[in-house]
């Protein structure tokens, strides 16, 4: 069983949890894609909102205010998928 976002990646669906660079992935991808979200659609990933949902705010957060530190995150987790 694959999802569509590891499918890419080549790696099974619980692949992201006992492999810790496929876990820096998924979280640099979500990290990355909650930011990207909230720049497009604000009311989407809304910061009042509690629980599970907050976790995307939290994400959106990391993304825009350490954006350099996650480029360079992402495009060293880039080179060392290519290279593996």
């Amino acid at each position: 069983k694959t999802c569509l976002i590891f499918s890419c990646l080549n790696m099974p669906l619980n692949g992201a949890i006992f492999n810790f660079q496929s876990f820096l992935a998924a979280i640099l991808l979500l990290i990355c894609s909650c930011a990207y979200l909230r720049t497009h659609w604000p009311k989407f990933i809304d910061r009042y909102k509690t629980g599970f949902s907050s976790v995307f705010w939290k994400s959106a957060r990391i993304g825009e205010r350490l954006s350099p530190i996650v480029s360079v995150c992402c495009i060293a987790m880039g080179f060392a998928i290519l290279f593996r």
